[in-house]
């Protein structure tokens, strides 16, 4: 039998312990616990989550490699095309990690309206275009055919048929420009998408490769870029050096940390941010569980020179408050878990939590519920206050039984 944990739970259980003066200390320091615990989880789900969603966003627009031409156009339209015959297309079989090759062209235009006009970024799609990823964005309609013969299909952003009031199934001008002129083109809507990346939503609309091959003269084997997916993003910067190897030296490519550095580089502030509130609520916590623990071991001298009298040793001694404090940690670690799951799960259904899309490139603060780390940060907690919680126990070895039993 378990003397200590006996006796602990004994404390723990009897109606005194719930009426002490203890009794506001702990109840204090459980719910320091339960906060910081939701805090936590909270912090680490929407943190991972922000990241994840950004990730997939623009990946869904760019792929995770672009391979293009070397020039010095730095925007996203093609100017020099590139054939397609490659032995990377379009199958990349020399690199294992690479799941999917897409060809795109990109061509820049003006929408004119009767009423409004709009700048944009036609992207030019065939038949290995990856769909499913902006079948997530669609919020109206349907996606191109663009497996059939030639058609004027398109689907658009809802920002931009925000601001020319159109709709699906209207149909629009596009002003493409050229060296002595400039070309028409006339398509319809059959779906409109809204990623809340508003750098993407504000400039890309989706069509048939074939309309921008026409326009710029081109052989149907000419593309302008080659968009790559990988099936492990953590090891985007290997899989990327390995890609370019196998591409050939006429040809650059780029991850999109590379291109879009300035997105990923504000996405690791998320990681420090995390670290600070982690080391904020378990030093909180921390806090007010030894605060905690020195009363109760006041609270108890008469108890603790009693059994000292009777033969316990310290360390005996020490483990019983360690038992109950124990307990008192995870009561805090019960209710945390439980309401910052339930907070958790109520935005991950309802997106009650909005954000601006123009400050955090999406529309609803996303959350990544991971039991393996849910579970990682209430292993940490518990160990993290038990080791601290030994130095203050240390003070029932200066406690002399004579006196404690006197003590009043």
């Amino acid at each position: 039998m378990n003397l200590e944990y006996f006796i602990a739970k004994r404390l723990v259980l009897s109606k005194d312990y719930k009426s002490s003066i203890s009794s506001p200390i702990i109840k204090i320091a459980i719910s320091a616990i339960a906060i910081g615990m939701i805090m936590m989880i909270v912090s680490v789900a929407t943190g991972i989550g922000l990241q994840q969603k950004i990730r997939e966003k623009v990946a869904a627009f760019n792929g995770h490699i672009v391979i293009s031409n070397y020039d010095s156009n730095q925007s996203d339209m093609t100017l020099v095309p590139i054939t397609n015959k490659h032995d990377f297309y379009p199958n990349f079989s020399a690199v294992p990690a690479v799941t999917h090759i897409q060809a795109v062209v990109s061509k820049a235009g003006i929408i004119r309206t009767e009423s409004a006009f709009e700048g944009v970024i036609f992207k030019g799609v065939g038949k290995d275009y990856k769909w499913d990823n902006i079948k997530e964005y669609l919020v109206q309609g349907r996606i191109p055919n663009t497996i059939a013969a030639l058609n004027e299909e398109v689907v658009i952003s809802q920002f931009i048929a925000n601001r020319l009031n159109l709709k699906v199934g209207d149909s629009f001008n596009t002003f493409f420009m050229k060296d002595n002129g400039y070309n028409l083109r006339n398509f319809n809507i059959v779906g409109i998408f809204n990623s809340g990346f508003q750098e993407f939503d504000a400039t890309y609309i989706l069509g048939d490769i074939r309309h921008m091959q026409k326009i710029n003269k081109w052989k149907s084997s000419q593309v302008g870029s080659f968009e790559v997916f990988v099936d492990d993003f953590d090891a985007i910067e290997t899989i990327g050096e390995q890609v370019y190897e196998q591409t050939g030296s006429t040809l650059d490519s780029k991850t999109i940390t590379e291109k879009y550095s300035y997105i990923f580089e504000w996405l690791k502030l998320f990681d420090f941010n995390i670290i600070v509130i982690l080391i904020v609520m378990i030093l909180v916590a921390t806090i007010n569980m030894v605060v905690a623990l020195l009363v109760l071991i006041l609270e108890r001298m008469q108890m603790i020179g009693i059994l000292k009298a009777l033969g316990a040793n310290n360390w005996s001694v020490r483990k019983i408050f360690l038992y109950n404090a124990s307990y008192l940690i995870v009561k805090g670690l019960f209710w945390g878990n439980f309401i910052g799951i339930t907070l958790l799960l109520i935005q991950q259904h309802f997106g009650v939590i909005q954000l601006p899309p123009e400050n955090y490139y999406v529309n609803q603060a996303p959350v990544y519920i991971n039991w393996t780390y849910i579970m990682a940060l209430n292993v940490l907690t518990v160990i993290v206050c038990l080791i601290v919680l030994v130095i203050p126990s240390y003070i029932i070895t200066k406690i002399s039984p004579v006196r404690a039993i006197r003590y009043d």
